[in-house]
């Protein structure tokens, strides 16, 4: 694996040597020309970047620089964290952009079979289907959240790019996509087709205008997700100081890095990742939001708790809410105190959700089924099994 990496730059590691002793960036281990590839099997996370965007629709020939990036993320202070993080370096552009997807799979995957975690800062965001293609070797359906402004499902039948990604996902072989979730997207931005196409395949999809009036509702969506990215379009321009974004529209600072501590608190999170990171080194103020946005998925990461097992009843608590004709099975851990909500098998059918009987859930959709309105969530996966 180490064949695919170049070290961090030296004027990152120059900046490094002048900061406090106890910055984030003198407590983890770093890939330098002086000293080598760092030893990071006991790491519970490493960091890397991949400097391809040749797949963008608007790639002007600029080369990813995270440098930026890693000054202000070396610059962080850690939390009362116990797992150790090391720092890879970055995988260079290939030939080919198939080379780099290659590079990307091989090293994702090899990470995830050691159990441990990619936090990945990439250029165009058709880097995510290498991550997810990584997954193959574990031959088990996973979820993917991307928050961004659009869903980027695009033409599958066309040559992938950072807008159609996900419609590879969907339709390339092997089938390992379950559930797809779009949050923050933005109607402007997105065609009416693949609005209707994300209703018929039932997957999730959450408007930025539902995010920013309860943010809330994403945690249930991070808590059963696999794979996490973040569009750097999805936030606001303004937040970014307009770099690579001109939309008026968009998350906040504050609203993103809640975002990524979801992600991190999640006990089944395994890659996270902030893509369409292009002239950032032009914004200190764009390239400390990102670096805050790292630490808040590292920091939940550091506080995950594991909620107990479901078959104990001195892990949980059950209720139990007819609604129509359906009797709805919710279940509130006494660890965490968050909420899942059960999904009947149907015998008959050979369904894919032998891992997802228990769909997290918020505490508002207890009360909405209390109230006599079955959660919208549950009903997506209820039809997908029917499927």
């Amino acid at each position: 694996m180490q064949e695919f990496f170049t070290p961090v730059s030296k004027s990152v590691l120059a900046h490094r040597e002048i900061l406090p002793e106890l910055v984030l960036g003198k407590q983890i281990a770093i890939h330098s020309q002086r000293n080598g590839f760092p030893e990071f099997s006991n790491c519970k996370l490493v960091l890397f970047g991949v400097k391809e965007s040749r797949n963008s629709i608007n790639y002007r020939g600029e080369v990813p620089n995270f440098d930026s990036i890693r000054k202000a993320f070396y610059s962080l202070y850690a939390g009362n964290w116990q797992h150790k993080i090391a720092d890879l370096g970055d995988i260079a552009p290939g030939e080919s952009v198939e080379d780099t997807y290659f590079a990307i799979k091989t090293v994702v995957a090899e990470l995830l079979s050691g159990k441990i975690i990619p936090v990945i800062i990439g250029g165009s965001q058709d880097l995510i289907y290498s991550i997810y293609r990584a997954y193959d070797k574990l031959h088990k359906m996973i979820n993917y959240v991307n928050i961004d402004s659009r869903f980027d499902i695009g033409n599958a039948e066309a040559p992938i790019s950072n807008v159609s990604y996900v419609g590879k996902m969907v339709v390339d072989k092997p089938y390992n996509l379950f559930n797809y979730s779009a949050v923050g997207y933005q109607s402007y931005y997105n065609p009416s087709d693949e609005i209707a196409l994300i209703d018929r395949l039932y997957f999730d999809a959450v408007r930025l205008g539902e995010v920013v009036n309860n943010i809330q509702q994403v945690e249930p969506l991070t808590r059963d997700a696999d794979l996490i990215s973040l569009d750097i379009s999805a936030i606001k321009s303004t937040e970014l100081c307009y770099i690579n974004n001109n939309s008026p529209n968009g998350l906040n600072g504050r609203e993103v890095c809640a975002i990524a501590r979801y992600a991190g608190i999640s006990n089944k999170v395994s890659a996270f990742g902030v893509f369409e990171i292009i002239n950032l080194e032009k914004s200190d103020t764009a390239s400390m939001l990102v670096a805050q946005i790292l630490w808040y998925f590292i920091e939940g990461v550091n506080f995950r708790i594991d909620d107990g097992d479901f078959s104990k009843d001195e892990d949980f608590k059950t209720y139990k809410v007819p609604v129509e004709e359906e009797i709805l099975i919710f279940k509130k851990s006494l660890k965490t105190e968050r909420w899942w909500i059960e999904l009947p098998f149907i015998s008959e059918t050979n369904n894919k959700l032998k891992r997802h009987t228990l769909l997290p859930c918020t505490y508002g959709d207890y009360e909405s089924a209390c109230n006599q309105e079955i959660p919208d969530r549950w009903y997506k996966a209820r039809q997908k099994n029917e499927l």
